[in-house]
Formats: C-alpha cells, sequence, structure tokens
C-alpha cells in the first residue's frame, strides 16, 4: 500500500495564508487521536531545523517541515490536545520538553504556514499504546534536548550514523520527531526503518515508508530567494533567442 498525499486546499491555501486561523479548519477536519501533526514556524529555530534537513530532501533544498507533534483527544473544554516535546519561546516562561497544549496554537496560518496531518492507520489498540506512551512522558517531565536535535542533524550527513545511537543522546530527554518515534515504538511502529529513534527527524516522519495517509496544507515551499534567481536565470538561459524576443518582458522575470 503506497502513500496517499492530499493536498487540501493548497492552492486557495496560499491566497489565505495572513488569516489568524487559517489552519483550523483543516486542522479540525482531520483531528484523530494517535495521528501525527507536522508544521513548520516562522521564527528562526523553525528556520534552522529546515535548512539542517537539507541533506535528507531529494532535491537539497530545505525541508517543509520543522516540528512534529501527537494529537491526542478532544477534552470537556471543547478543544482538540496535542502532546509535544517543543522548545516554546513564545510565551513569557520559556518551556522545554514534553508538554499538553490546545490544537489551537497552530491555527495561525502566518506563524505556521505549513501543516500536516498523518495518518498510519493505528487499530484502536495500537491508538491506545502510543497515547499512553505520550501520556507517560508527560508526567515524567522529559525535558527538550538541544543537544540530541545537534547530534541528529550531525547525522543526517551519514548513513552510517544514522543506524547508530545519536552521538549527543541523554535520558530523560527527547526532541519532538523523536517524541513521536517513541510513542509509536510502544505500538510497534519503526517510522522510519533502519534509523534510530533518536536521529528520526520531522521530515523522516513526513517521508516514511510505511503506508499512510497524508493531509497537506503547503503555503511556503522552503526554496531560498537565491535558488529562485538561479532557477529563473538557467530557465532564461536555455530559451531560445527567438522565443525570447517574443516573450513580453513581464513574463521573463
Amino acid at each position: 500500500m503506497s502513500d496517499t498525499a492530499a493536498d487540501d486546499g493548497a492552492s486557495d491555501a496560499r491566497a489565505n495564508g495572513r488569516e489568524a486561523n487559517g489552519n483550523e479548519a483543516f486542522l479540525l477536519k482531520h483531528a484523530a487521536p494517535g495521528r501525527i501533526g507536522l508544521c513548520t514556524g516562522d521564527e528562526w529555530i523553525s528556520k534552522l531545523i529546515r535548512k539542517a534537513q537539507a541533506p535528507l530532501t531529494a532535491d537539497g533544498h530545505r525541508s517543509l517541515w520543522s516540528h512534529a507533534f501527537l494529537f491526542g483527544e478532544k477534552r470537556s473544554d471543547g478543544h482538540w490536545w496535542v502532546i509535544e516535546s517543543d522548545l516554546d519561546l513564545r510565551s513569557r516562561q520559556m518551556r522545554l520538553g514534553v508538554q499538553e497544549n490546545r490544537l489551537s496554537r497552530y491555527r495561525d496560518a502566518e506563524a505556521f504556514p505549513n501543516v500536516a496531518v498523518l495518518d498510519f492507520g493505528l487499530t484502536p489498540e495500537q491508538t491506545q499504546r502510543v497515547m499512553t506512551a505520550a501520556l507517560d512522558l508527560l508526567s515524567g517531565l522529559h525535558h527538550y534536548s538541544l543537544s540530541e536535535l545537534v547530534g541528529t542533524m550531525f547525522a543526517m550527513h551519514s548513513r552510517r550514523l544514522r543506524q547508530r545511537d545519536n552521538l549527543l543522546a541523554k535520558e530523560g530527554a527527547l526532541y519532538c520527531s523523536a517524541m513521536v518515534q517513541h510513542c509509536y515504538a510502544a505500538a510497534g511502529i519503526d517510522l522510519l526503518p533502519g534509523v534510530t529513534g533518536k536521529n528520526v527527524s520531522p521530515h523522516d516522519i513526513a517521508t516514511s515508508p510505511l503506508p499512510h495517509t497524508a493531509h497537506r496544507l503547503i503555503r511556503d515551499l522552503g526554496v531560498s530567494r537565491l535558488r529562485r534567481v538561479a532557477g529563473r536565470t538557467k530557465a532564461l538561459l536555455n530559451t531560445p533567442v527567438d522565443e525570447l524576443l517574443t516573450t513580453p518582458v513581464d513574463e521573463l522575470f
């Protein structure tokens, strides 16, 4: 069974990318316990993580994703909640590690231009195991590991290192995608076979070879301005002269 990617309203999303709640309807539509959420943010660390994953992408560009989380459940307050290991710099009091937040934190399309929901078709028993593992981490106050994240980035350049334990692994620490893999491992699922849990990145989860359905909203393709200019220049150089002479200037650039 192959992966199914559904870019729900991707073209419309680009047009409405400035809406403060532009992601909300999409996330609520696909929310379910145990599903995996992916996103990219507008903060410097998000941009750094995206760029660091370039060795893993097919085109060598930065990844579409910088963060992964687990969908929890809809509570009596009427809100869906997520469990994640995050470096939360948005609040006045910085929070590090496994934490529970309302899904609504990801509704702002400007702050989170790319969002996705991955459905691996978990059975009720698998969902229970995944959620139990996540709640165990939450109760254990596992912290976010910047050092492990650096170790993962270092290993991205070597297939051999990715198959070994994270060089900077710490007990009681997990960064976002490693936390997701840890919880799925409790249900007997390796999202990227052959890569150890603490070397799994958000991009790895997005491109998992396991059968799943991916629902995505993509507004930021991750191509730098320099690459865009280089691409346009290359296209111009490969265009026949007679075609250039008949093409309006505004269409050339």
